[in-house]
């Protein structure tokens, strides 16, 4: 209905805009947070400290009376804000489900959580929020870092460390599983017994469907070539027969050999076409199933020769994986 829409759209409009107006404070808040640690921090060096106060005694008075002994007071109010900003951010994230788990948000976000710290030296960790600052002004749209030089080269090496690191992993992994393959006393019997043996009847069951459809569709695609060699057979089988030539040289045996001749061809394409469609029966379903069903064992038989020979397939195809891996695919893009 028409009035639904904007009911749905208000409230995230306000939304929107309510977290437009807070990103705003918070660039603001870091831009003059960062701005006093470093003028309080270049206040504290006596060189320039006596050239300000030299310059601008008055200025310097009410700086001294009003900020810097009452620097801390000032920095916990800017903390506070801080904290309240990790903890509405985390709150949203919880509520989007924006990881996998709730408590993944301050690790994900350690440069906002570690700039909150307000004691002594930490405060030089406040300078990690300019991480978060750009993060919301490329949000806003109001910068692209992705077309800074610097972060191309950012992207680059982390790219390389992340690919480094993962590659590692994997391969540490692999070579893991091969000693647990080496190690292990029987895996192909594990496997048929495990893994093949409690899914027996369904494997047995998608064998014979894909046979089924692959037969039938085969024969829909070539009924006529198939029919043709079925005719050129019979007529070649018939001519080669000593009793159909003997029978030629019967009178009307010409006739009789041609209507015998075309009487089997008939049958020999009736019993094809009936084998065919007879694929779909329920008898020959349960025939197929069951002749299935009782050599199936027998082919998952496992001896030492089998196990060995799987064992060295997995090993074979774990270090094709582990060569794939190290290939180091980074310096393809970088080149």
């Amino acid at each position: 209905m028409p009035h639904t829409k904007p009911e749905r759209a208000g409230p995230t409009l306000f939304l929107e805009r309510m977290h437009l107006a807070w990103d705003l404070v918070i660039i603001l808040l870091v831009i003059a947070n960062l701005t006093l640690l470093l003028i309080d921090g270049l206040f504290l060096l006596t060189p320039l400290n006596d050239a300000f106060k030299a310059m601008a005694p008055g200025l310097h008075g009410a700086y001294d009376r009003h900020i810097h002994d009452n620097f801390v007071a000032i920095d916990l109010v800017f903390v506070a804000i801080f904290v309240l900003d990790v903890l509405l951010g985390w709150a949203v994230a919880i509520a989007e489900r924006r990881y996998h788990r709730w408590f993944f948000y301050p690790f994900v976000h350690w440069y906002d959580v570690l700039g909150c710290i307000p004691v002594g030296g930490f405060r030089l960790l406040r300078i990690l929020r300019v991480i978060s600052l750009l993060q919301r002004l490329q949000r806003l749209g109001l910068i692209d870092i992705r077309q800074w030089r610097l972060y191309g080269i950012y992207a680059k090496y982390y790219d390389i460390l992340i690919e480094e690191l993962s590659d590692r992993i994997a391969l540490r992994q692999l070579s893991s599983i091969q000693e647990q393959v080496r190690s292990s006393e029987s895996l192909s019997q594990r496997i048929v017994d495990e893994v093949i043996m409690p899914r027996k009847q369904a494997l047995i069951h998608e064998i014979f469907r894909r046979l089924e459809v692959m037969a039938d569709s085969a024969y829909r695609a070539n009924r006529d070539d198939l029919m043709r060699f079925i005719n050129a057979l019979v007529r070649r089988t018939l001519a080669e027969s000593p009793e159909i030539k003997r029978l030629r040289r019967l009178p009307l045996g010409g006739q009789v050999a041609s209507a015998l001749d075309e009487a089997l061809s008939d049958i020999a394409q009736r019993l094809v076409h009936e084998a065919i469609e007879g694929l779909h029966s329920v008898e020959f379903d349960s025939l197929v199933e069951h002749l299935a069903d009782s050599s199936f064992d027998a082919w998952l038989t496992v001896d030492a020769h089998t196990d060995q020979v799987t064992n060295q397939v997995l090993l074979d195809t774990l270090e094709l994986l582990k060569e794939q891996v190290a290939h180091q695919r980074w310096k393809q893009r970088y080149d």
